[in-house]
């Protein structure tokens, strides 16, 4: 054992060389198992990872930053899942772009944070000079916004000033509220947050009705909006719905318009649901997270028309713009909105600061400048390539959809406008109920396998395996070797797990 108590390696002059050294090794090993992984992760049964962890003393140090990168590699990389592997098909996770990964380099040493100008300085106008771009890449010609962690955050950031806006005005009431106070007709008040209404539909994300729950609203606050065939809002259950809230004295806060809902992959009408809004006079907040990379496509760009007119919008750029987690970002056609949510303090961000503190903007303090890595990625390639390479994504997507489609074994459940794919396993001879069964199953073997990486969900009350691909790496060929696998295991889970009945009878 070293007799020699260890010390913290700190980064700074004396340690620069060492510091090259230390992070050199471990790119290497990294790259390493970037060229030879053969899985998008490993067989490893889950109680043995816990084993090993469980295992490790955290009270006793292996003494040297070199000994604990190489336990980094054994213990995570060798177990990582892998998201640039093309059988890694389950969730919203993408393959990264090579300059935000050095860029992340950089962020990780640098150690900026970009809550005040005078900890970030250029850190602080490489931010907002992003955020600029992006919001003209929606319409916004003087549009602002923020980076934030994600695109929860970012939902709940922009609901946040929509109920700022909602309850900083006296509003001409008609009758009872939802919460039953007296109110005369005519009244002017101050609506109650007990009053306020959220529309959105049962696609959105999950994190709308989180967000209500966290800014204090009730239960009941976020209303459903009737969907379409493909799951998307209709504007006219929207206005009926946003009518029915009036009647029943509630006061529209919000309405939530997905660019990408998780499962189906479907894109809201933007322009006639901006027109009730107008109409309304309703904040329109779209949630474009997975979606964003539209906005940048070079033949896609349409299915993005109307969001200019929105109020805010949520962009994902560790989704569909392949920047590594986390790189998100709230973005709003008007500056002014930002602040109805600025909070200062003197010493921080004093309200006549002649720095831009980018803290009045955030609802984090202490804040990573993540935009450094969508910086080098445009700098590098441009926003045309990240068009290119998501579009790509999208045309393999259809080329699997009409694989499923055609497929004897397999049942496409739902059609998509960005790049999920939604099917069954459901031969002729099975029944609903037992394909519905094997969906949990099916996905569970896979992921103990290690092979293909799948993911499971409910659509209209039923049970279905979702592919999702976020990397242009993969081919459509890749992706239905990966179906042919998934679809002889199902076969074989099915077999064990009906072995009694014999053949021939009804399945």
């Amino acid at each position: 054992m070293n007799s020699v108590t260890p010390q913290l390696d700190i980064l700074g002059a004396v340690s620069a060389d060492r510091y090259r050294d230390v992070v050199t090794a471990a790119v290497a090993r990294t790259a390493a198992r970037f060229a030879t992984v053969t899985t998008p992760t490993t067989s490893t049964p889950a109680h043995v990872l816990r084993e090993r962890i469980a295992a490790v003393d955290l009270d006793i140090p292996l003494g040297n930053a070199d000994a604990a990168a190489d336990e980094v590699d054994r213990l995570f990389s060798a177990e990582a899942v892998w998201f640039h592997h093309p059988d890694s098909l389950a969730h919203l996770n993408c393959p990264v772009a090579l300059p935000a990964v050095a860029a992340e380099a950089v962020l990780a040493a640098v150690n900026p944070s970009v809550d005040t100008w005078d900890q970030s300085r250029i850190g602080t106008e490489i931010e907002r000079r992003v955020v600029r771009w992006a919001a003209g890449t929606i319409g916004f010609a003087d549009g602002d916004g923020v980076f934030t962690s994600g695109g929860s955050q970012s939902n709940l950031h922009a609901l946040l000033l929509a109920r700022q806006a909602a309850t900083s005005a006296p509003v001409a009431t008609s009758g009872p509220a939802a919460t039953g106070r007296s109110a005369g007709p005519g009244q002017r008040g101050r609506p109650a947050l007990a009053d306020l209404a959220v529309f959105a539909t049962a696609s959105s994300h999950f994190s709308v009705r989180k967000s209500a729950m966290v800014l204090g609203l009730p239960e009941h606050a976020v209303v459903d909006v009737a969907t379409d065939p493909a799951g998307r809002m209709r504007p006219d259950a929207l206005a009926h719905a946003v009518a029915d809230a009036r009647r029943e004295g509630r006061v529209p806060m919000a309405v939530v318009a997905t660019a990408g809902t998780t499962d189906r992959g479907c894109i809201d009408p933007l322009e006639p649901i901006a027109d009730v809004c107008d109409l309304e006079g309703v904040w329109l907040h779209v949630d474009a997270a997975y979606g964003c990379g539209l906005l940048v496509s070079p033949t896609r760009r349409h299915l993005l028309d109307g969001i200019e007119r929105a109020r805010s919008v949520t962009a994902d750029f560790h989704k569909s713009f392949f920047q590594p987690v986390s790189s998100s970002a709230l973005l709003v056609r008007e500056p002014a909105d930002l602040g109805l949510a600025a909070w200062h303090a003197d010493y921080l961000n004093p309200e006549d600061a002649d720095e831009p503190n980018q803290v009045d903007k955030s609802l984090q303090t202490t804040r990573r400048l993540d935009a450094l890595k969508l910086w080098a990625t445009l700098r590098a390639s441009g926003a045309t390539a990240v068009g290119r390479a998501f579009d790509t994504v999208l045309d393999v997507a259809a080329e699997v959809h009409e694989h499923v489609r055609r497929h004897p074994d397999l049942e496409l459940v739902a059609p998509t406008q960005l790049s999920t794919v939604l099917f069954r396993w459901s031969p002729d001879d099975v029944t609903d109920d037992r394909a519905d069964a094997l969906v949990a199953p099916l996905r569970a073997a896979l992921l103990a396998e290690g092979r293909v990486l799948i993911a499971k969900t409910v659509i209209d009350g039923r049970p279905c395996n979702k592919l999702t691909l976020l990397n242009p790496g993969t081919s459509a060929e890749q992706v239905v070797a990966a179906l042919d696998h998934v679809t002889l295991t199902a076969g074989r889970l099915h077999a064990a797990l009906h072995s009694d009945q014999t053949t021939g009878a009804a399945r």
